[in-house]
């Protein structure tokens, strides 16, 4: 029997023992997701509150939940965000109790100057929409990003004391290990803060293998892999001698029409939606809710100013409203070139 000893690798081996670690190379791709995903985030959050928002460069620690809890001891508010194809796992945005109650002033109509100290039923609700559409343009660019769908349900948002892990939920709490990615949030002249997403341990492992994976896979085979535009001009072929010649390619001759309908054709039939705009107009949360019967609401038109007509949602000509028998109807008074209405369809 040998009398080495056994090395501290081999010993976990043998205990089947994982240390618990993020490397460099995962803790890059979760900033890299961080960075991407929460930037689309923060570009929804700009137009929701018609501030700059910036959400700066991310930070990725390892650390444990108790630890979290022990250096972040004051409440916040969270969304908690579950993953259902692509990726399964949970995380959690967490943002700060006054930088919330600023975002909810803006959301209802104030200017962020004097938030409510508490958060009501009202608030909180203004807050979760402006997390939900964030998180909603996060997921969007994640399918981007890892090449495969991501779809999430929809954020739970509420109120975290963070006075203990019996707070959060089983996967938090099982490894008591978690990937925190700090932000810095800036809002035009109200809030320079930080925000955090925290992840367990083993789904944050999950998300950064998906994106390191993705961005190792070789050019699928069949495909020519990207060259050079100067290597693209004349295709090459390579003798038996080493040497290099360039491809001699036959000339084509040119085939005569096959007669019959042309493609356009084809889609005569196609059923379109064409729909008539009468205005539109840009309302908050709080302008909306109070809204009743008689109401009057200002549109971005003026009277007697032409009304847009658009197929499947994209516009094609202007017209004025007209009565037909009873009806309205709208007449053509203007076409869009066959230009602009390409570029509208792009």
């Amino acid at each position: 029997m040998s009398n080495e000893m056994l090395s501290q690798e081999e010993i976990n081996a043998l205990l089947n023992e994982e240390t618990a670690e993020l490397t460099p190379m995962e803790k890059d791709a979760l900033g890299e997701i961080g960075n991407i995903a929460f930037g689309s985030g923060a570009t929804a959050l700009s137009l929701l509150l018609n501030r700059r928002v910036e959400l700066n460069t991310p930070n990725v620690e390892l650390s444990e939940l108790s630890e979290l809890i022990r250096k972040y001891p004051k409440p916040c508010l969270a969304a908690e965000v579950d993953y259902t194809t692509g990726l399964q796992g949970t995380n959690l945005l967490i943002i700060q109790m006054h930088d919330a109650a600023v975002i909810a002033d803006l959301m209802l109509g104030g200017d962020g100057t004097s938030p409510n100290a508490e958060l009501g039923e009202m608030e909180i609700s203004a807050v979760a929409e402006a997390m939900n559409q964030m998180i909603g343009k996060a997921s969007t660019s994640m399918s981007s990003l890892f090449e495969l769908r991501v779809e999430i349900a929809p954020p739970r948002t509420r109120i975290l004391s963070m006075k203990n892990v019996e707070e959060f939920n089983s996967e938090f709490v099982k490894d008591n290990l978690v990937a925190v990615v700090y932000f810095r949030l800036v809002i035009e002249g109200l809030v320079d803060s930080q925000i955090m997403l925290v992840i367990p341990y083993h789904f944050a492992r999950e998300m950064a293998k998906t994106l390191i994976d993705a961005n190792e896979q070789e050019p699928v085979e069949g495909k020519m892999a990207e060259q050079p535009k100067e290597n693209r001009s004349k295709p090459v072929e390579r003798k038996a001698d080493g040497s290099v010649r360039s491809v001699q390619f036959k000339t084509l001759e040119p085939t005569p029409p096959i007669e019959g309908p042309s493609n356009l054709d084809l889609l005569l039939d196609v059923a379109l939606e064409l729909s008539v705009e009468l205005g539109s107009t840009k309302m908050r949360i709080k302008e909306i809710l109070e809204l009743g019967i008689g109401s009057v609401i200002e549109l971005d038109r003026l009277a007697g100013e032409l009304v847009d007509i658009l197929v499947n949602g994209k516009l094609i000509a202007k017209g004025e409203v007209v009565v037909i028998d009873e009806n309205f109807g709208v007449k053509i008074t203007d076409i869009i070139s066959p230009f602009e209405r390409v570029n509208n369809l792009q």
